[in-house]
């Protein structure tokens, strides 16, 4: 049995964010990577999984691709309050093609759900990471 009942859990509380992109996938790849960047955030891991599940297992999956996010400067205050995080860095914005022209643009806070699920300290430095990732997160949809 889970220690949290994920059917009330309010998104909100994961930090979940999604939008619509109407474009080429590769063109909302480039879009969301150029966007989150220009808040802050480096993308020191990236790839597809539908074209690596394509070529390995014949999986003929339509495009996902994965932009592993990071601002330095929040990883590192993270890392002085839990070394735990770093199991979940870097956080993940997600674009996969709903139908062609039509990109989804998905995203969830680690740092909301590291706390949430006590992996992370409820104390008020943490809030304050949270704020920060949340108010980059928030810049980068408004401007998708």
């Amino acid at each position: 049995m889970l220690p949290i009942d994920p059917s009330v859990i309010d998104p909100d509380d994961i930090g979940e964010k999604e939008t619509t992109l109407e474009m080429a996938h590769e063109d909302a790849v480039e879009h969301v990577r150029e966007t989150f960047a220009a808040v802050g955030f480096g993308f020191p891991v990236e790839f597809s999984p539908s074209e690596l599940l394509n070529e390995k297992v014949d999986a003929d999956r339509d495009p996902y691709y994965v932009l592993g996010a990071c601002n330095p400067a929040v990883a590192d205050r993270a890392l002085d309050e839990t070394k735990k995080i770093g199991g979940l860095f870097p956080c993940g914005v997600v674009i996969w093609q709903d139908e062609p022209g039509v990109q989804h643009v998905y995203h969830v806070s680690i740092m909301r759900i590291a706390r949430l699920t006590g992996m992370a300290p409820d104390d008020e430095a943490w809030a304050d990471i949270i704020a920060d990732t949340g108010e980059m997160v928030e810049e980068a949809y408004a401007n998708l």
